[in-house]
């Protein structure tokens, strides 16, 4: 027997969670399920389990709008925040909500029936199991937690050491007294560094061009001094609220007057590294601020690693991989006992997941993004997908919020369904992110686009995105309501 299901929600990590919690909040009657591919919640936060993993974001934003983060650091380590998702599972009674083994596959919409069809492998049995649902809600995160980006170097083969993907990260890998050289310079390469330079011989950071480093205090005083002094919501939002306008002050600023943050940010490195040091081969990018995400690192422990001469960085690009090492082009030579590729991610739009509607296949990445979570054409479905220039869980909490509001109506007005509808035929189309990070370039096509215009534009704007999907009406004109044709 097929079982059904009001809200069927793809992945049991942060927002998943988050959307299991706004459903039994605000639409208590709505019976709803998790499928989850892995054997355990936590999405990101279980499956990266490298040194010193931590988020870039603090934690005043990245937590769920319900549920304070009470800890005392804002920049918080992995093993922190998966605590935090698991407190928040428990304490809204979300397990029994949640089938782990479960890799959904495949989803197909019936507009005769009003439902989902969704098909799951299930990797504890073998079997392939299937669902029904009124509404499809997929809150898998946005890359492939199978693999990571892992270029194919040269020589790989020759090399007798150790070699590790962050994504692949295992406890037997052993880096006591070695020599380790990480490939990459972006967020998880400047998490790795600090954190292996602990016990390494040395850590030497190779990058072909360098990132925008920000460092940030790891304790933020002034929300450690309000949550002694009010009650936890109350500090929670005033220094949720705090953050948010700093970061959109600093993203616009650097939008609007990119060579002056470019300054401060360089000023900021050449404060922590001194004036000998080369900032302007290691640490000046060839871009401007927020073309691509800034990488934050706490307490400086980065640059406190590189002036105490436990961690170097090198900005070169590799010819091959030799038996003891890395050759670069300039002819140096990098030894290396162990290899770490922090090379990046891969896009997974969607999960992975194949979808169809009346029989026919959709392309994600031929959809127009509507507010940010549905798409044009396809019915009774939404994906979480978070900001690029702010915390990820403040976007997923205001979906999560619309998607309550929207089968609320869809129940007041007796609708079985709703599909955005993009009938407009002087609507300009362009690329669904205006980012120029490798792992976004790579998998463009696959991503929705969006459109010239509102609603299938992205904001990229919390405060704007707050007042669209928490206020404004539901039925904008965009959103065709209908019943089963059966």
């Amino acid at each position: 027997m097929t079982e059904y299901f009001e809200v069927l929600i793809v992945g049991a990590g942060l927002s998943g969670i988050g959307a299991a919690c706004h459903l039994q909040r605000k639409c208590p009657e709505k019976s709803y399920l998790i499928l989850e591919s892995r054997e355990t919640k936590g999405g990101t936060w279980d499956l990266f389990r490298y040194p010193g993993v931590r988020s870039d974001s603090d934690m005043y934003t990245l937590g769920y709008a319900f549920k304070p983060w009470t800890e005392q650091k804002a920049i918080a380590d992995g093993p922190s925040i998966l605590k935090y998702i698991h407190e928040t599972a428990r304490d809204h009674h979300v397990d029994d909500n949640i089938r782990y083994s479960h890799k959904v596959v495949k989803a197909s919409w019936s507009s005769k029936d009003a439902r989902w069809t969704v098909y799951a492998e299930r990797s504890d049995t073998g079997e392939t199991v299937r669902f029904f649902c009124r509404f499809f809600f997929v809150c898998a995160g946005y890359y492939d937690y199978e693999r990571g980006h892992d270029p194919v170097f040269e020589g790989r083969d020759d090399f007798k050491g150790q070699i590790a993907h962050p994504q692949k990260w295992t406890d037997d890998i052993n880096y006591d007294g070695k020599n380790v050289v990480i490939i990459g310079s972006g967020a998880t390469a400047v998490t790795l560094v600090p954190a292996m330079a602990e016990k390494a011989a040395h850590v030497t950071m190779l990058q072909r061009s360098p990132t925008y480093i920000v460092s940030r205090p790891a304790e933020d005083k002034f929300a450690n001094f309000l949550q002694r002094i009010l009650p936890a919501m109350w500090a929670y939002g005033i220094i949720r609220w705090r953050n948010v306008i700093m970061q959109q002050f600093v993203f616009r600023r650097a939008r609007s007057a990119p060579h002056k943050v470019k300054e401060f940010l360089l000023g900021m490195v050449r404060d922590e590294l001194g004036p000998d040091y080369d900032i302007d081969k290691h640490f000046t990018p060839k871009y401007n601020p927020w073309e691509e995400r800034l990488c934050l690192v706490p307490d400086s422990d980065l640059f406190e690693a590189i002036k105490n001469e436990d961690a170097s960085v090198v900005t070169d690009h590799i010819d091959r991989f030799v038996e003891d090492g890395i050759l670069l082009k300039s002819g140096d030579m990098l030894p290396a006992d162990l290899i770490v590729t922090a090379t990046g991610l891969k896009i997974k739009a969607i999960g992975g997941l194949g979808i169809e509607v009346d029989g026919k296949p959709v392309k994600m990445g031929d959809t127009l993004n509507y507010k940010g979570l549905m798409f044009s054409s396809v019915p009774n479905f939404a994906s979480v997908f978070g900001y690029t220039n702010a915390s990820w869980t403040l976007k997923s909490d205001l979906c999560c919020e619309y998607v309550c509001r929207l089968l609320k109506h869809m129940d007041k007005i007796d609708a079985d369904y709703c599909t955005p509808v993009q009938d407009d035929p002087d609507m300009g189309v362009e690329p669904g992110l205006d980012f120029s990070s490798g792992y976004i370039q790579r998998a463009i096509d696959e991503i929705p686009k969006q459109g010239a215009k509102k609603p299938w534009r992205l904001n990229q704007n919390y405060p704007l995105d707050l007042v669209t999907l928490r206020h404004k009406k539901i039925d904008d004109g965009f959103l065709e309501f209908a019943k089963a044709k059966g």
